[in-house]
């Protein structure tokens, strides 16, 4: 019975053993691989072993996403205060301001014709810092519009609309709209007084389409009549389908800055 035992141990250790050499090599071949090395290899994340010559330079700017943003060399007038005023910058930084300030007004608000204007109240009240971060939302809408429209009022008087810019020209316009759009969306959301004679004036607008004048009404309304669904429809037009498109218009919109050879020239 010992030897037995003896041997039956001796056979358990050395499965044991044989089980422990091949995990150990399947791990030794796992770190020697390339995706292993590519994923895990400190140089992955930090650059070494850089010297500077026009290819590694491509190189960067290609791999890197945050410098591919920004062109390698820059002209002298693009970067003077007193021409480009910093319009389109500003306008850029006021959208992220409003995205920021109206993620966290979205915690609070509820977009229901019975709660909407609570909950506004209550951000003015009862929430704290609610009324701080509402005031920021709303006169940073109010200057996005004003700054976009003096963007484009820049780029008019300069000539930048000409060619070969003359497609960047539409793209704005298109952000001019959306801005618009965006504004006259979140100045519906109160739903208050004002609010309900702008939905009114606006449907009523819309109505007078033509030929898709009443279904075009229907669908911003979602019903027969102003209501529930109609402060729904306007809110998600606000916060997820207006900010979606806008933000694939700016991405256009910035590439085509570089390929166009950058900021165009003063007259």
């Amino acid at each position: 019975m010992a030897n037995e035992n003896g041997n039956g141990n001796g056979n358990g250790s050395g499965v044991g053993a044989k089980v422990a050499e091949r995990a150990s090599k399947v791990w030794d071949d796992t770190r020697g691989s390339q995706a292993w090395n590519s994923i895990f290899r400190p140089g992955s994340i930090y650059r070494k072993g850089y010297t500077d010559s026009p290819r590694n330079r491509s190189y960067v700017i290609m791999n890197n996403v945050l410098y591919h943003l920004h062109p390698v060399k820059v002209k002298r007038h693009a970067v003077k205060v007193s021409y480009t005023l910093c319009l389109g910058g500003l306008s850029f930084f006021l959208f992220i301001l409003l995205t920021v300030t109206g993620i966290f007004l979205m915690f609070f608000y509820r977009p229901t014709a019975t709660e909407a204007w609570d909950t506004v109240k209550d951000l003015e009240t009862v929430v704290a810092f609610g009324s701080l971060v509402r005031n920021m939302h709303r006169w940073g809408a109010h200057l996005m519009v004003l700054s976009v429209f003096l963007h484009m009022s820049r780029v008019f008087y300069h000539g930048a609309y000409k060619a070969p810019r003359e497609f960047n020209w539409v793209i704005g316009i298109v952000l001019l709209l959306l801005t618009l759009l965006l504004s006259f969306t979140g100045y519906l959301l109160p739903w208050d007084q004002l609010a309900l004679w702008a939905v009114t004036v606006g449907t009523n607008m819309m109505g007078y389409t033509p030929v898709l004048g009443s279904q075009v009404k229907y669908v911003l309304l979602g019903s027969r009549e102003i209501g529930n669904d109609t402060l729904l429809r306007w809110y998600v037009l606000h916060v997820l389908m207006l900010p979606f498109v806008i933000v694939i218009f700016m991405a256009v919109h910035f590439w085509r800055v570089r390929k166009d050879g950058g900021i165009s020239g003063p007259l």
